[in-house]
C-alpha cells in the first residue's frame, strides 16, 4: 500500500484503524503499550527514571513486530508518527472501554472503501 496523506487526524482515524484490522495486532499493542505504562510508572515511582524508557521500547518493541507478522503491513507511525501516538491511545481506549467491536467496523469499512479485504 502507497503511502497515504491525510489533511486532519479525524481523516487519518480510520485509516489507522484499518492498518490494525486484526483483532490478534490491536490486542497485541494494548498489552505492550499498558506493559511499558506499567513499569514506567514503577520506575517513576522507585526513582529510576531510566525505567521510562520500558514504554517506547515495550511498546513500540511488540507493536511493530506485530504490523510485519500479523497485519503484513508497515506501522502508521512510520509516516504519520504523531498521529499514530494519539491513534494509539485512541484505539486502547476504545478497546478498554469493551468496544473492540467498533474497531473491527471500522477498519473493515475503510478497507472495503479503499479496495482491500484483509479482515479475515
Amino acid at each position: 500500500m502507497s503511502q497515504q496523506t491525510f489533511e486532519t487526524y479525524e481523516e487519518f482515524w480510520p485509516y489507522y484503524v484499518a492498518m490494525h484490522s486484526r483483532a490478534a495486532t490491536r490486542w497485541v499493542h494494548l498489552t505492550g503499550t499498558l506493559t511499558g505504562l506499567a513499569l514506567s510508572a514503577y520506575g517513576l515511582a522507585r526513582g529510576r527514571k531510566r525505567y521510562l524508557a520500558a514504554l517506547p521500547l515495550i511498546g513500540y518493541g511488540t507493536a511493530w513486530p506485530a504490523h510485519f507478522l500479523i497485519e503484513k503491513n508497515n506501522p502508521a507511525t512510520f509516516g504519520h508518527p504523531l498521529w499514530s501516538l494519539r491513534g494509539d491511545a485512541q484505539m486502547i481506549r476504545t478497546m478498554l472501554a469493551g468496544r473492540d467491536a467498533e474497531l473491527a467496523e471500522t477498519a473493515a469499512k475503510w478497507l472495503a472503501e479503499h479496495g482491500e479485504d484483509r479482515t479475515g
